[in-house]
């Protein structure tokens, strides 16, 4: 019969390790309350996010329409009047200013464009009068002028002869003396676009009047006045 194991009471033997439980991964375990609110700050943020940049862009939208966007008016100038041919048909029909005359005229015309788009501008025409009658009527044609550029066109007229005789008298033929008083009305219509954001639509008048010395085969003086409606 086997002897049994004898029990040392000074055998303390080390009981087995229990593990510790895991630490979480914040000390304050997230709650409903908690998300609610970081997700309430979110929102404001961008909420205010936005509204500052809707007021940046408002201000930038308010600078660039005083300055890149603003349109100003082109300027329409007469800047000479050419005789290319002066002569003298025949007689006229009153006594009082007995000779006519038969002239051909070429304008220099001009158009500044000031605004940062292109002017687009239809067929235009300058009408020429002399008491109150037109006389003669001048053509150009469609076209655009260049941001920040001039234009420069010639527009070619032959005065009615019919229609025209010499503000003078005998006396004054005699002494060469003698002048035709006539006026003109150009009117240059188009549009300045501005990338499809603002578009106005503009009309160009030039009224000038001007005295042809026709002994003096020149231009003695000329007055002009631009209005842009």
């Amino acid at each position: 019969m086997a002897a049994k194991p004898q029990i040392d009471p000074y055998d303390h033997r080390r009981p087995l390790a229990i593990p510790s439980p895991p630490f979480p991964s914040s000390p304050f375990p997230s709650s409903p309350t908690k998300r609610f609110l970081q997700t309430h700050r979110l929102a404001l943020w961008l909420i205010s996010l936005s509204g500052s940049a809707a007021v940046l862009l408002g201000f930038i939208i308010l600078i660039l329409s005083f300055t890149v966007f603003k349109v100003n008016d082109p300027q329409l100038t007469m800047n000479s009047l050419h005789i290319n041919r002066l002569l003298f048909p025949g007689i006229g029909s009153s006594l009082a200013n007995p000779f006519s005359l038969n002239a051909t005229l070429t304008a220099d015309i001009s158009i500044k464009n000031p605004n940062a788009a292109a002017f687009m501008f239809r067929n235009s025409t300058t009408d020429f009068y002399y008491a109150g009658e037109v006389v003669g009527v001048a053509y150009a044609p469609a076209g655009k002028v260049r941001p920040r550029r001039t234009l420069r066109m010639n527009v070619t007229v032959d005065v009615l002869a019919d229609r025209v005789v010499m503000d003078t008298n005998a006396t004054g033929v005699v002494l060469g003396e003698g002048a035709v008083n006539i006026t003109s009305f150009t009117d240059v219509s188009g549009r300045v676009d501005l990338l499809g954001i603002y578009k106005r639509d503009l009309d160009i008048l030039l009224n000038c009047s001007f005295t042809l010395g026709v002994f003096e085969n020149r231009l003695i003086n000329r007055v002009c006045q631009g209005n842009v409606v």
